[in-house]
Order: structure tokens, then sequence, then C-alpha cells
């Protein structure tokens, strides 16, 4: 009974940060700001997190996180509203949506389409944040025996991941990383001294800062992109009636739903997965599962609320590798891995011992979250529609101001304007030339990482690198990182022998 009552006190205290006032205050903020940005096509939550950073400087660290975790998983509900009422995926996780959502509305059923989406959503985030509770202690107390050669091998694992894991061409996504990389040994060497890629310039002395790179590859970089790649709504928003689902809609979308949650959270702890390879994963598992594929595309409830249910619960999940490893899985985790540092937070294994007021009430505002996104998802969808007429040669400009203001205050430099500017440009010209800025962002982030435990590592190892094997977590991290990068060339050659043995079958044939 001790041991349960001790396990269980911290949960309780976080409960109780939660509840104060002003941490609720700031959750219903971040929730809100989140279905604001889902709505709104092209934005995004690391866009939106990033162009936030300078506001968290001066608040409670618990609370900011809070907000900043609010804003990503409520962008998940919020991207549903216009998927389906528009046809425009207001976030990348939605764009499955779009197929069954929209057919749904079309013929008169998108408050049915609405329902199910904010029901699965609701369940597939619970489900997330239980699971979340019980699972990260357990892998914080195995983290406590990773030492620098198993961050080694972790850092290594999570930039391959996101690079071949991610959408879009794994050679750009490498090629991204490369440049974090390179950018992250920019400044002052912490074993040496010596200044690197400086130029002579005493701005560079301390490294590259995150905040202005975040703020201007996510922030700059995306409104650059979106004025040019603006959307426009192909029809009018349509009425929404009927937002109970029925008991049919509900009994054929359980499984779907069922099924969402627990692949959308494994797919939420994989460096390189996230909410939008949960919400394909889902959409196909569903397709593949239905005895009735025919109907995916044209409505069928199971194609609304497998994808919806899958994101939300990755979006939970995606805390785990963050707040107990210190990996982000994706760049929206980066994003708010550079928060937690800002604000003198480190994410990790001593967080949940040392932190346990910050670790659980961060955990335990989801819960809070979900129910007052579930309450808000249906009323204020007339409000969201409304804001996407605003035009964006209007909010365009604003942005640009608060983002160019916000960097100023964290530092008072204009060099970090500069930055930001310079960042802007190469996130549009990466968008342009179809190069995910995600890679990067994370690649930079942990560079660090990586070059000081792997040189730490060399120095326990007098140099012999390959006593990384000889220990059971890095060398069973490294095989894995192996397996990862050379699964494709082993892919392409089964493909080749198999293409050559096809051709001889029908040489053969036609002799």
């Amino acid at each position: 009974m001790d041991t349960l009552a001790v396990d269980i006190a911290p949960v309780l205290d976080g409960f109780t940060v939660v509840l104060e006032p002003t941490n609720l205050l700031y959750c219903l903020i971040g929730v809100t700001v989140g279905m604001l940005v889902g709505v709104l096509p092209g934005l995004g939550p690391a866009a939106t997190i990033a162009i936030l950073l300078p506001i968290t400087i001066g608040i409670e660290p618990v609370t900011a996180i809070i907000m900043l975790s609010g804003i990503f998983y409520g962008a998940q509900y919020g991207g549903t509203i216009t998927s389906v009422l528009l046809k425009l995926p207001g976030e990348a996780s939605s764009v499955v949506t779009v197929f069954d959502g929209h057919a749904l509305s079309r013929q008169g059923r998108a408050g049915t389409a609405l329902g199910i989406a904010a029901i699965g959503s609701f369940v597939g985030g619970t489900v997330s944040i239980v699971a979340l509770s019980f699972l990260a202690p357990v892998v914080a107390s195995f983290a406590l025996d990773f030492g620098p050669p198993e961050y080694t091998a972790l850092a290594l694992l999570g930039i391959l991941l996101v690079s071949t894991i991610s959408s879009g061409s794994r050679l750009k996504a490498l090629v991204a990383a490369s440049i974090g990389l390179l950018l992250a040994t920019v400044g002052r060497d912490a074993f040496t001294g010596g200044e690197r890629f400086t130029f002579g310039n005493l701005n560079l002395a301390d490294g590259l800062d995150f905040v202005p790179i975040a703020m201007g590859l996510f922030g700059l970089g995306e409104i650059l992109y979106n004025l040019e790649e603006r959307h426009t709504a192909a029809q009018a928003p349509m009425k929404v009636a009927n937002v109970w689902p029925s008991r049919r809609d509900l009994r054929q979308s359980s499984g779907a739903i069922g099924r969402g949650s627990v692949l959308g959270f494994v797919l939420g702890i994989l460096p390189g997965g996230g909410a939008t390879l949960a919400s394909l994963a889902a959409y196909a598992v569903e397709k593949r599962r239905s005895k009735t594929p025919e109907r995916f595309g044209n409505g069928a409830v199971e194609g609304v609320a497998g994808p919806e249910t899958a994101n939300n619960a990755a979006a939970t999940s995606s805390f785990i590798p963050l707040l107990t490893l210190g990996i982000p899985a994706n760049a929206t985790m980066a994003v708010i891995f550079g928060a937690l540092l800002v604000i003198g937070v480190s994410p990790g294994p001593q967080l949940v011992t040392e932190e346990p007021e910050l670790f659980w009430g961060v955990i335990n505002s989801m819960y809070i979250g979900n129910i007052l996104l579930l309450i808000m998802s249906i009323p204020l969808v007339g409000l969201f529609v409304k804001i996407l007429r605003v035009r964006p040669a209007i909010l365009a400009p604003i942005t640009v101001l608060i983002t160019l203001i916000g960097v100023y205050t964290v530092n008072n430099s204009v060099f970090d304007i500069v930055l930001v500017i310079v960042f802007g440009v190469l996130g549009y010209l990466m968008k342009k030339l179809g190069f995910d800025p995600g890679p990067l962002l994370l690649a930079f982030v942990l560079g660090v990482l990586l070059e000081e435990s792997l040189r730490r590592s060399l120095l326990i190892f007098d140099g012999n690198a390959a006593e990384f094997f000889t220990r059971p977590i890095s060398g069973t991290l490294l095989v894995v990182f192996l397996l990862v990068a050379l699964l494709p060339l082993i892919g392409k050659a089964f493909a080749r022998r198999r293409s050559a043995e096809q051709q001889n079958d029908t040489t053969k044939e036609l002799v």
C-alpha cells in the first residue's frame, strides 16, 4: 500500500497543479489557439509554437508547456473542421479526413462526420494519455541507465528515422538533416574552446540560437510559402446539423476508434512517426480490413473515425520520448524541446524525479484539454469558418510583425532578427524545392547531444569506437540504426532481382 501511495502521490499533485486557475486558463488558451491553427490551412502547430516562443519566457515553466502542448493536440481537432466542410485540410494530419469527411458533408451528414471525429479524437487522446501516464515513468527509469554511448546511438537513430520515415524524398530529408548537423557545430567548441564557422562574428561565438532558427523556418518560412500557395475555398461552408452520430454510426466506427487509438499511440512514440503518419496508417488499415473497401472515399464513417482517433493518440504519445529521453520525435516536438530549454527545463530521465510537478502537471493537463476540446469542437465551427474568410494579405503582415518583435524580445538582439529573416528565406526555398524543414530542425536539436555524447564516449573508450557494440543498449540501438540505413538498399536489391526474374520468365515464354 505504501508503494502504491508513493506512486500515486505525484500524479495527484499533478492534478493540483493543473487545477490552479492560471494553468486552467493557459490550458484553455492553448487548446483554443490550437483549434484555430488547425482551421487555418498551412500554418500548423510547429509554426505557431515557434512564433509564440518569446511569450513562454515570462511565465512559469509548467504553465508555458501546458499551453504549448495544448496548441499541439488542439490543432489535430481544428484541422478536421475545414477538411469536412470545405475540403481544405487545415493540418497535415487531417489530409486523409478529406476523403470521407467531405463526402459525408456532401450527403448532408457534415454533423455526423464532425461528431464522429470529435468522439474519436477524445477517445484516442484519452487512451493515449492513460497509457502515457503508465509508460512514461517506466521509460524514464529505464533511461536512467543511459550514458554518453547510449545517447550517441539514440541521437543517431533519431536523426536517421526522421530522415527516412518522414514524408517526401529520403535523399532530400538526409540533405536537410546534414545541414542541421552542420549548423549545430557553429560556435565555440565545448571541449577545446576553438571557434568553428564563426567567420570572426562575435554574435556566432556562442553558436546559433534555437529560437530564431525555429521561428524563421516554421514561422516566417511558412508565411511566405502560404502567401504564394494560398488556399481558396471551393464552395461556401455547409450547414452543420445532427451533430451526435446515430447508434449505427457509432457501431460502425467503434472498431476503427479502438484500432486508431492503439496504432496512433505506437506510431507517435517512434521518431519520424507523429500524427500525420498515424492518420495515414489508420486509414490504410481500415480500408484493408473493410469487406466493402469501395465505400472509402464515398462517405465511410470509419474513414473519418480511424484517422482522427489515430492522429490525436499520436500527438499525445509523442511526448513520451521528449519528456523521458530528451529526444523529440517530430518537428513540433523539436520546437517544444527548444521551448523547454529556453525556459530552463532539461527534458530527460531525471525530469520525472526532479520535477514531478511539471512532469505530471503537463500530462494531467491533457485530460482537461481533451475535455475542453470535446466541449468546444462543435459550437465554435461557425466562428472558425468566418475566420477563414479573412484575407491572407491582412493576416500575413500582422503575423510577420509579431514574429520579428517576438524574436527581438528574447535577447534584445538585432542579429536575431537578421537570423529569422535568413532562416525564413531558407525555409521558404526549402518548401518550394520540396525539402521538409523538419529534419533540419531535429538534426540541429540532436546535433549538440550527438557531438557531446560521441566525444565523451570516445574519451571513455580511449578512441575505440568498437566499444559501442559491447554495451547492450548502445549496441542494440546501433544494430537497429544499421538495419534502418540498409533497409532501402536491401529493398531495391530485391526489387531488381524480382524484375530480372520476371524478365527472364517473359523471355522464356516468348522462346
